[in-house]
């Protein structure tokens, strides 16, 4: 998702989508490492960039 998409999303259901994308890179993290591999391994870089842009957004409200 862009950022732009995630300033529209509500303070809940932003919240929400960050916890689901940490549990599923958790997911694919613990796949990877216990070498029955993932079928696309640059999906780790997309879900921490994802996680990572869906964070500043979260903080940018807090500060306001």
């Amino acid at each position: 998702m862009k950022a732009r998409d995630l300033r529209e999303l509500g303070a809940v259901e932003l919240d929400q989508k960050i916890r689901e994308r940490s549990q599923e890179l958790n997911d694919l993290r613990i796949k990877h490492k216990s070498g029955s591999g993932i079928e696309k391994p640059v999906r780790l870089r997309t879900m921490r960039h994802e996680l990572a842009r869906m964070k500043t957004v979260q903080a940018e409200r807090e500060a306001k």
